[in-house]
């Protein structure tokens, strides 16, 4: 089976348990997709010294630059997924943060995602795309952008429909193509049991896509503590202080979740992974398809041989539908899951020093 088929099929099959699950009343169907409440309105525990530049309610933009006259303005686009930015600055020795920071990468922004709300409950990916846009005429233009997972293919689609406020553009664990050829193409069924889905999450959440019914959809591992040791890379039993007030951290923000518009989820599950717009041309953005054949930018891309939720096809893929030259495309492949990417001990250690060096060419 090759890593489309089983991305595909294991999505599937999850697909088909919830909207079982989804078919119950809708204070049943809460319950059984989890019982937890929603804490995305918990305060992320930043580990790096920052300060708050300016506060939308979409986003908020951070600055954790330790140089404020430095020449590269970097700016880290984490997802607009389950999770909230803490997942790059989550602990000492698992912080992309202070790892960037260290190498030099001194002038240093980060756009956090605010969870949706009643006021914002309508937004879709142009509004996400037009406060993206605000963030980066504050901190200046042009801008390396380092988009994370779902971080990943916005700024992608920013730098294709903003080309002059972009320089240089990393992405870490972000799909691209997301179907393989057109044998695994989704067909008119299954795209009428993901509209019956989406339709009832937002039912559920007056318009939201609740991050606590949504949870259940992402591959994990058999129990907590061997998801947070994957994630960390991180060797158990845990042998250090250290390495227990971590993973102690890793569960806090596992269970902060973030609740999205309820057109914004519908627009990636679409026009993303159904119909796969972004790979063939056909993905608008604020009033204009987006061609990444014209995206001349230089690339870095960075995938987890063992990335269950991005597979590396799909995060690589973008070397061979941008127009950049192949000289200006850097790739690299390391030994791990979707969110060591960004919170690995290791892959920190050994990826991301050479993604710093690159961005200050």
């Amino acid at each position: 089976m090759t890593p489309w088929e089983f991305w595909a099929r294991s999505w599937l099959s999850t697909l088909d348990v919830s909207l079982r699950l989804l078919q119950l009343t809708p204070r049943e169907g809460a319950q059984a997709l989890g019982a937890k409440t929603s804490r995305a309105q918990q305060e992320i525990e930043w580990t790096t010294p920052n300060r708050e530049v300016f506060n939308l309610a979409s986003l908020r933009l951070w600055d954790f630059s330790v140089n404020g006259k430095a020449r590269r303005n970097i700016l880290l686009v984490t997802p607009f997924a389950l999770h909230d930015a803490g997942i790059a600055d989550l602990a000492p020795r698992h912080s992309l943060v202070q790892t960037l920071l260290d190498q030099g990468c001194s002038k240093l922004f980060l756009i956090e995602w605010r969870s949706a709300t009643a006021e914002t409950r309508l937004n879709t990916i142009d509004n996400q795309l037009a406060s993206l846009n605000v963030a980066v005429d504050e901190i200046g233009p042009p801008v390396d952008l380092i988009g994370l997972c779902q971080g990943g293919w916005l700024s992608l689609v920013y730098a294709a429909r903003f080309p002059a406020k972009v320089r240089r553009l990393v992405m870490a664990g972000a799909p691209v193509d997301t179907r393989e050829s057109a044998s695994l193409a989704f067909s008119g069924s299954i795209k009428q049991g993901v509209d019956a889905f989406i339709n009832e999450l937002t039912r559920l959440g007056d318009g939201l896509v609740l991050g606590r019914h949504t949870r259940s959809l992402w591959p994990g591992e058999a129990d907590d503590l061997s998801r947070s040791a994957k994630a960390l890379e991180l060797t158990l039993p845990l042998e250090s202080d250290e390495d227990r007030r971590t993973v102690e951290a890793f569960a806090r923000w596992d269970n902060r979740w973030l609740d999205l518009p309820g057109p914004y989820y519908r627009e990636v599950f679409t026009w993303l992974y159904l119909e796969n717009r972004l790979a063939q041309g056909t993905f608008p953005a604020l009033g204009k398809l987006v061609d990444l054949k014209k995206l001349h930018h230089p690339l870095f891309l960075l995938a987890g041989a063992q990335d269950r939720v991005t597979p590396p096809a799909s995060a690589f893929s973008a070397a061979d539908i941008a127009g950049a030259s192949k000289s200006d495309i850097e790739m690299a492949l390391a030994p791990c899951g979707h969110h060591a990417l960004i919170m690995g001990k290791r892959t920190l250690t050994n990826e991301w020093p050479r993604i710093a060096a690159w961005l200050k060419e």
